[in-house]
């Protein structure tokens, strides 16, 4: 993964010089999400930036990407996970440049136009420019794994960018360019070109996958999201998700220590890596799981001041004001610091099975599978603004990639064709029961029926209260009561809330950055329906899964 940064609309008036200047100054604000090459493209009309992460062909592959002709230039960040099937598809005798696996977006151009980005599994953000028809595509993944802003600055060029912070300042109307559209600007319009059957329940219903077909599919997506030429490893914080991603990547690690007869070396050796307050609930747990799997595990420790101090930075990088995310950012950036350190660029992660298969402990609560279903493809629709913005960009500010399999398409197309009957929890049956079952015999019994909890819950319980204490004595009554005064948009609901909001706005001052972050009462991720389903919901006033009375075991409410 790196980062772009694209100006377009640029005229014959405009000074070329200051203008590469400025695009290299706004691009150094998200270099820490490419440390490794820098890369610029310039002509009378467009002008792209990379700042390159380098893990596919790390030799070759600098970007912007070129045509054999010129004529195109690309600045992606991403991953295409099928470019190789893509390679041997196409029907044009397009010139490969680079080793690199972005570089089929080029080619897909030239077959496809605009509708090649369909067909395209990884996750991505990108900038395409056609110099010879003075046409440009941006684009982003169906799911916003990867992260893109853009905007118009004061002499209404185009600028776009992979985080907000690039945009700041210089584009009054800055946006969230929204995951599964392409703005082609030919046509001058965003168009969404990933729509699949599945987001209606009519298309699900009596659908049913088998254990080991759901298996075998997710095993073939961890398979997929391996590929990469530097070093790796897991997330693991011995919760169910990420265990199920290290058991499969150690399966196929180890078949690669085989073939390679390199079994003493670092790498290929899975490493594994968790974080947490001491008597962390995570890391007891991870540590039973790196045993099972063999996995060379390393379990890192932070004190609460630790995570306190690191919280501006933490808002600054995850360009969020939202709680949930900011408490779990917090030890997932200072648990990225640990693993730059190691020589880790690549890292996979857990995130999306709650949201494919009702993991979050309101799900107990769904009336129905209609219900169940829909709130699912909601909350796969909201995650680039949650999980995927915290683990892409608290891992990207140290230059480490984090790569998320359970939303692999190809895997997401099957487990969401599930009827959600499948899926139901509640009534002594486990949330996500249909996915521990496909993993039996994968794991220990203690961590594949392990409760879900939610990862600022389970790097240790002190750390929400302790956050909420400081938070309660850091912003007074007064304040706090005029909290509608100073943020009329999205006003803090609790004094935590206000602490991290005001720290925000010191860095992304306006209402246009306000409004890139959701707003309205989450209870434990929860959205309105999950209210309509208990009212007990609208009572709490915490996001933690613990607020989840009578379903999580430590139950504070």
């Amino acid at each position: 993964m790196c980062s772009i940064f694209g100006m377009f609309g640029l005229q014959a008036e405009d000074d070329p010089v200051a203008l590469r200047r400025l695009a290299l100054e706004l691009s150094q604000r998200q270099r820490h999400r490419g440390p490794d090459w820098s890369g610029v493209y310039q002509d009378e009309t467009a002008l792209l930036v990379h700042e390159r992460l380098a893990i596919v062909d790390p030799a070759g592959g600098s970007q912007p990407i070129r045509s054999a002709d010129g004529e195109l230039a690309l600045a992606v960040n991403g991953e295409i996970y099928n470019h190789r099937q893509l390679e041997q598809g196409l029907g044009t005798d397009y010139a490969f440049q680079t080793g690199s696996d972005c570089e089929v977006i080029n080619a897909l151009y030239r077959e496809h136009g605009a509708d090649g980005v369909a067909l395209l599994n990884g996750i991505f953000a990108f900038a395409l420019w056609d110099r010879g028809q003075q046409r440009y595509l941006i684009a982003r993944d169906p799911l916003g794994v990867c992260p893109l802003y853009w905007g118009h600055d004061r002499e209404g060029r185009l600028c776009v960018a992979s985080e907000m912070k690039a945009l700041v300042g210089v584009c009054a109307d800055l946006a969230v360019f929204p995951p599964g559209h392409v703005y082609d600007s030919s046509r001058g319009e965003l168009q969404r070109y990933y729509q699949k059957p599945w987001r209606a329940y009519e298309a699900t219903r009596d659908v049913d996958v088998s254990a080991q077909d759901l298996r075998a599919a997710f095993e073939a997506a961890v398979h997929r999201q391996m590929m990469t030429d530097v070093p790796y490893g897991v997330l693991l914080s011995g919760g169910l998700d990420s265990s199920l991603v290290a058991a499969c990547a150690a399966r196929f690690a180890r078949h690669r220590i085989e073939e390679d007869d390199r079994s003493e070396a670092w790498w290929p050796r899975l490493h594994s890596f968790a974080i947490g307050l001491e008597g962390s609930p995570d890391l007891a747990a991870a540590e039973v799981a790196a045993k099972a799997l063999g996995t060379v595990h390393h379990g890192f420790r932070y004190s609460f001041e630790e995570g306190l101090d690191a919280i501006p930075e933490v808002i600054r990088h995850v360009e969020t004001y939202d709680v949930t995310t900011i408490r779990a950012s917090t030890p997932m950036y200072l648990l990225g610091r640990r693993i730059k350190a190691m020589g880790v660029k690549m890292v996979l992660s857990g995130e999306g099975s709650d949201e494919i298969f009702g993991g979050y402990l309101y799900f107990h609560k769904a009336p129905d599978a209609q219900a169940f279903h829909e709130e699912t493809v909601r909350k796969l629709d909201a995650l680039h603004q949650f999980d995927c913005a915290r683990a892409n960009k608290a891992m990207m500010a140290w230059g480490v990639e984090a790569r998320v399999p359970f939303l692999d398409l190809e895997f997401l197309d099957i487990a969401m064709h599930m009827d959600a009957k499948h899926k139901m929890a509640g009534k002594g049956r486990i949330e996500k029961a249909v996915l521990r079952e496909a993993f039996v015999g994968a794991l220990p019994d203690e961590i594949l029926w392990r409760q879900k909890e939610q990862f600022s819950d389970g790097v240790g319980y002190g750390w929400i209260d302790g956050l909420k204490a400081h938070a309660e004595a850091a912003v007074s009554d007064r304040e706090f009561a005029a909290a509608d005064k100073r943020f009329p948009l999205n006003p803090p609901a609790t004094k935590e809330a206000y602490f991290y909001r005001a720290i925000f706005e010191q860095h992304f001052p306006g209402d246009a950055c306000a409004q890139t972050v959701p707003g309205g009462k989450s209870i434990a991720c929860s959205s309105p329906a999950a209210i309509a389903w208990d009212p007990a919901f609208a009572k709490a006033a915490d996001p933690s899964g613990r607020a989840v009375s009578g379903i999580h075991l430590s139950a504070n409410t």
